[in-house]
């Protein structure tokens, strides 16, 4: 790209990619920070410089649709498939830096650069179409280009955790209407996968048994909150749910990312998968807001254990009602604990019924 960031596309078929930036761009130059909270025992990132990114332009001034002779944007093709590039608002940064003298910090807070990776992944050319709306063949495409970011993301030294994920809608906070995910490469395990992985090594020494696995064989067998099923994958509502609408989507057989996903897998999840969202879809007269989080094991060097993890789906929503959204207020934002304005049965039992 005319900065300096990298931009791959990945197609169905070879197809030659010749097209030029043409843009004058400065070079790209993100300075971010990591701030541990000795409290919480997790890290916090700084990246100031986010603050002047890109924000809901109109769809004429899209900077995630192709290129136009008229107009040059991000991507410099004038049609793709796939096209996955460097960030260029990134909350992590690239490359190692030095942190700025006038920077202090108590003796119990640790502080490092925002060493990791920010990639956007725009899963198709066309400005008005979803993911729900992307045919089984370009779904398998998107797996397989997550799971190649993955691999190549998580053999860097200093990574250790790669996170694939889709914000969609503007009550999520996109600030981007085109289809569009995003894979960040952080250098530390998220407060998420590490208090999931104690839980799993804790029950895997009291009851010699994979957590992940005895929760989907439970949900799998009263179904009750089953929402679609295939071969491979099933579809649920957590009976733990802590947001309005919240589906987790497991494939049937162990695997602790998405790379390790063989080929009947990521098939049968580009099947069941856009049918899940419809359902998001449907449920309500507009289509609801939701985010889509790849939860995957640790990178390998990251010293957490992987053997028990099981890669899975968490798709959720703040919409609770037609015309209200779940704010998190005091018990969520101040203690953390949720409180749900919904019962995941009937839940379910909803997107069953628009499916």
């Amino acid at each position: 790209m005319a900065d300096g960031r990298t931009i791959r596309y990945y197609d169905a078929a070879p197809v030659a990619r010749l097209a030029v930036d043409t843009r004058d761009l400065p070079a790209a130059h993100t300075s971010s920070q990591a701030r541990f909270d000795p409290l919480l025992g997790e890290w916090v990132v700084v990246a100031s410089h986010r603050q002047s990114r890109t924000f809901l332009p109109p769809a004429d001034l899209c900077p995630l649709c192709p290129s136009t002779p008229e107009r040059a944007t991000e991507i410099p093709e004038t049609d793709y498939q796939i096209a996955v590039f460097d960030n260029r608002f990134p909350s992590l940064t690239p490359v190692h830096s030095e942190l700025p003298e006038s920077v202090q910090a108590a003796p119990q807070t640790l502080l490092r650069d925002g060493f990791g990776k920010c990639e956007v992944v725009c899963f198709t050319s066309a400005h008005d179409s979803s993911f729900a709306q992307l045919e089984p063949d370009r779904v398998r495409l998107v797996v397989d280009v997550w799971a190649e970011r993955t691999a190549e993301l998580a053999s860097l030294d200093g990574i250790g955790q790669v996170f694939c994920f889709e914000n969609s809608g503007a009550d999520i906070g996109v600030t981007l209407a085109h289809p569009h995910g995003q894979i960040y490469a952080y250098p530390f395990v998220t407060p998420r996968v590490a208090k999931i992985a104690a839980n799993v090594a804790k029950y895997r020494k009291a009851h010699a048994a994979n957590l992940f696995g005895d929760v989907l064989a439970a949900e799998r067998a009263a179904g009750i909150r089953v929402v679609a099923a295939n071969e491979e994958w099933t579809a649920f509502v957590p009976p733990f749910a802590r947001w309005p609408y919240e589906v987790q989507l497991y494939p049937h057989r162990q695997v602790a990312d998405i790379p390790d996903l063989d080929d009947a897998q990521r098939a049968a999840f580009a099947r069941l998968y856009p049918d899940v969202l419809r359902s998001f879809a449907r449920r309500f007269p507009a289509p609801m807001p939701y985010v889509a989080a790849w939860n995957q094991a640790p990178t390998p060097n990251s010293g957490v254990p992987r053997q028990d993890w099981w890669l899975h789906l968490q798709l959720f929503s703040i919409r609770r009602a037609a015309d209200k959204l779940k704010y998190l207020a005091g018990s969520e934002s101040g203690m953390n604990v949720f409180i749900s304005d919904t019962t995941p049965e009937q839940v379910a039992a909803e997107l069953r019924e628009v499916r």
